[in-house]
């Protein structure tokens, strides 16, 4: 299985405080032995592809389920919580225990990539200090946060609990997902970038041609064999994924300053912040870049299949490549064919979509 240890073990006491209790991470078949485990909901990490292939996604996510509920402990005297987080991925070395370098275990699916709101669960258990071994019952959810929260501050600073929600002990972060939507930022324009979108975008020195990237997205959403657009690594089983939006948005460049113009008229619309790049003047006053937003949607990804097509898309925009060539890549059905993938800085998990039940 894929559990792990986030930040060692947990035991909620009965002063009111959250206290980490640092521990040696156990190993992935010993997550019953955990008071606290998370089990990450991003793109699927690299391993040797078995020679039986699944229909699809659905049924390759079904066995794979199965066997890890089968493993997960039921013990009563635990609490799940589930917890959305945000995080700087440039931060961080990965999601494996390093022995040089910060990881987010469980979390990060790739060094750089950041989370506007990535998603694991939580056992915690509760104990009372005054009599120890009596279990309390649970913290609110509110508490969970604030108290992790004020934990991972007294560090860097840089990953925060943004939400928590109680959920019942079966509850699996990764399966009961119903939806997981990225996000990928390109800056077009000559000029470097500034020192406050370093390693946030992907920056493309070019102009970019959106309505031929909104072509492009057109050929590859939907139900395809995405072959072509998975690490050679990949462990999915299937590469038959459903792609329910694939789209190329222009967005006001941030961090975003109004204008004296915008400060006097306070009604200004977007678009006068998309046109901004044209209205740099004065000594200090930079050209900002035109800012484009990659959405994709779905169900469950392939592993970097989301910066594979965003490469694809990139040399679309530049005209490297037309929009036949990316029918061409598509139906190759090997990774070979594809553009040059998209580097991990510019990614974003943006949300990840459940059915949740009412909060215990």
């Amino acid at each position: 299985g894929n559990q792990n240890s986030l930040l060692g073990s947990w035991r909620l006491d009965g002063g009111g405080g959250l206290k980490l209790i640092p521990g040696k991470l156990p190993a992935a078949d010993s997550s019953k032995h955990c008071l606290l485990h998370s089990e990450s909901t991003e793109e699927e990490r690299p391993s040797k592809v078995p020679k039986t292939l699944p229909a699809d996604a659905e049924e390759e996510d079904q066995l794979e389920r199965s066997s890890i509920l089968e493993s997960m402990s039921q013990n009563p005297r635990l609490q799940r919580y589930l917890l959305a987080i945000e995080y700087i991925g440039t931060r961080f070395s990965g999601s494996q225990k390093q022995a040089i370098g910060r990881t987010v275990v469980g979390v990060l699916e790739d060094a750089g990539v950041h989370a506007l709101a990535n998603v694991c669960h939580v056992d915690v258990e509760r104990i009372s200090k005054r009599k120890p071994g009596e279990v309390l019952s649970p913290h609110e959810p509110e508490v969970v946060r604030r108290a992790v929260n004020h934990f991972l501050q007294q560090r860097e600073g840089d990953i925060m609990v943004t939400d928590v929600r109680r959920v019942p002990t079966d509850f699996h972060a990764r399966f009961k997902a119903q939806e997981r939507t990225y996000f990928y930022r390109l800056l077009s324009g000559p000029d470097l970038l500034s020192s406050f979108e370093k390693d946030r975008a992907w920056h493309i020195p070019e102009p970019l041609n959106l309505l031929a990237m909104k072509e492009a997205c057109n050929v590859l959403v939907g139900h395809h064999d995405f072959s072509s657009f998975r690490a050679s690594s990949c462990q999915a089983k299937s590469p038959i994924r459903t792609l329910d939006e694939l789209s190329v948005t222009e967005v006001a460049p941030t961090p975003y300053f109004p204008s004296i113009i915008e400060r006097e008229h306070t009604n200004a619309h977007v678009e006068d912040a998309l046109n901004s790049h044209k209205t740099g003047s004065g000594f200090g006053i930079r050209r900002r870049h035109r800012c484009y937003v990659i959405t994709a949607r779905g169900r469950a990804f392939l592993y970097h299949q989301v910066r594979l097509l965003v490469g694809v898309l990139k040399c679309v925009g530049t005209g490297e490549i037309t929009v036949s060539d990316v029918r061409r890549i598509l139906e190759a059905k090997t990774v070979t064919a594809a553009s040059p993938m998209a580097p991990a800085y510019g990614l974003y998990l943006g949300q990840v979509k459940y059915d949740l039940p009412r909060d215990q």
